[in-house]
């Protein structure tokens, strides 16, 4: 109980603080009027009375020091049980959501909001009660119960993973740092599909920056790559318009994809309780969109009522990187997603774009610029199975100039390949491109074992050309791998691009 008494005595009235204001609950004092009855911490202590009028001068360090002066030890154990669990010799009660706690003003001044509340009457001699008005919805009975438990004992106690958010609202509430301490741990290793998006929550609400900063790299890293049906129901507007934001999203296959991904999360946001599997989900998500647009005349379902609320995140797409394949550009028109007005633009400048680079041969961006290319890349990716030699282009349309991608386990390469130069934007043979290339792998957890990147990279290429553009140690490569690129074909200055 070394540990315990420690903290108990640092409880010094110098050092409180009062209550923050985003403190959710409030407390009232109702004084006992029952004579107090002789308790087991007083026979330990030769039966002096520390409450009594001799000692009403006496702040709870006081207390403590001059019990354990008069030899009282008890173990951290014992503490736990006879005094937390069966309320033995309890000098104040605590009355929160419809419970009862039995509880003891010399544990609980280890607690930043009590202590500043005990402060002001621990001179008293009687009994009180404490009623905690609590609105915060996150907090129940049982993270109140592990908060209070916490104070008894030097040891963690035994926490699951789905109840860490509700006993971290409790500990920030009752401001007890070692209960906050102990769930920011928890969430740093705990972190899946199942208690991310939970997790991200409670720490952009209490304020655990490197807790929100692992769960959003999580979803960055897992979103496309192991998507789920459980988790997309989980993620909530905002969190997906930031998602969809990032260059750091690590996208499978091309851009259309990330329009896929979000159609698909939509129509679970619009309907939470569809069940089925992956597998399922986008046909049952087209026939939905089908079904209601055919009620719908001249707007898209983004301008309808239901679909307002959906604009912010669908227009983090990148629409010059979908409308450049034939394929993509039809799969927007049929579903009738997006509203005309977003794409006419487009459209536009992407012919003005094609028409300026044949007409003066721009050779491209020459200037890496992040803050502005977080916005703008292409973002593509591929799974690498096994071991092995793989190549394969991403198509990029007229706009950029084709990049063929050979992964082995040494090194990775792009290589400027042959096409025809019938009017298209490769009649300058000399090209640049912006491009970062990303591998990944994970465990079966879904967690990131391996990652390597090259950062933003220009790299200027003739015709036919190739270089290696990241080398490789193969004893560190497990697979499957993930490989992700970002690509910019043409000058930021070019308004399709912001």
């Amino acid at each position: 109980m070394g540990l315990l008494v420690s903290r108990v005595l640092r409880c010094r009235d110098s050092s409180l603080l009062e209550p923050q204001p985003e403190a959710i609950a409030g407390a009232s004092y109702i004084p006992g009027s029952r004579k107090r009855k002789r308790n087991s911490l007083e026979e330990l202590a030769t039966s002096s009375n520390v409450h009594g009028p001799q000692n009403q001068g006496m702040y709870p360090h006081q207390v403590l020091n001059y019990i354990y002066w008069k030899r009282v030890k008890i173990s951290s154990n014992d503490a736990y049980q006879n005094l937390f669990l069966d309320g033995h010799d309890s000098d104040i009660k605590i009355r929160a959501l419809g419970k009862t706690w039995c509880l003891h003003k010399v544990f609980l001044c280890q607690s930043g909001y009590f202590a500043n509340i005990l402060k002001g009457t621990w001179r008293e001699s009687h009994h009180g009660v404490i009623n905690l008005i609590i609105k915060n919805e996150d907090i129940d009975t049982r993270s109140l119960h592990f908060v209070f438990g916490a104070l008894y004992t030097d040891a963690d106690l035994s926490i699951t993973p789905l109840e860490v958010p509700q006993v971290l609202a409790a500990a920030c509430l009752l401001r007890v740092d070692r209960v906050i301490q102990q769930c920011e741990g928890i969430m740093k290793e705990t972190i899946n599909r199942n208690t991310v998006c939970s997790y991200y929550l409670a720490a952009e609400t209490y304020r655990l920056k490197a807790v929100k900063t692992r769960c959003f790299e999580w979803l960055l890293c897992n979103l496309m790559v192991h998507p789920s049906v459980a988790l997309y129901k989980e993620v909530d507007l905002k969190l997906m318009y930031l998602l969809a934001l990032s260059s750091d999203l690590l996208v499978m296959q091309k851009e259309i994809d990330v329009y896929t991904t979000l159609k698909i999360w939509m129509f679970l946001y619009l309907n939470p309780c569809w069940n089925g599997t992956m597998k399922q989900l986008l046909q049952h998500a087209n026939n939905w969109l089908s079904t209601h647009m055919a009620y719908v005349d001249n707007i898209s379902f983004l301008e309808s009522e239901e679909g307002l609320i959906f604009q912010p995140v669908f227009k983090k797409l990148r629409f010059q990187h979908i409308i450049c394949d034939l394929t993509s550009t039809t799969i927007l028109e049929q579903d009738r997603l997006i509203p005309m007005a977003w794409l006419s633009p487009i459209y536009k400048q992407q012919w003005l774009t094609l028409l300026r680079t044949q007409e003066y041969g721009v050779i491209g961006p020459q200037v890496i610029n992040e803050q502005e290319l977080e916005e703008c890349t292409m973002r593509c990716g591929t799974m690498i199975p096994k071991d092995g030699r793989y190549t394969w282009k991403w198509s990029v349309g007229r706009l950029g100039f084709p990049l063929r991608v050979t992964f082995t386990r040494q090194c990775v390469i792009l290589r400027q390949r042959c096409q025809r130069c019938d009017g298209s934007a490769c009649h300058n043979h000399i090209r640049n491109v912006i491009f970062r290339i990303t591998l990944v792998c994970f465990d079966s957890n879904k967690r990131v074992t391996f990652r390597k990147t090259t950062g933003y990279k220009i790299l200027t290429f003739e015709y036919k050309e190739e270089q290696i553009v990241m080398k490789l140690d193969s004893d560190v490569l497990t697979f499957p791998m993930c490989i992700f690129c970002n690509f910019l074909f043409v000058n930021l200055g070019n308004a399709e691009n912001k």
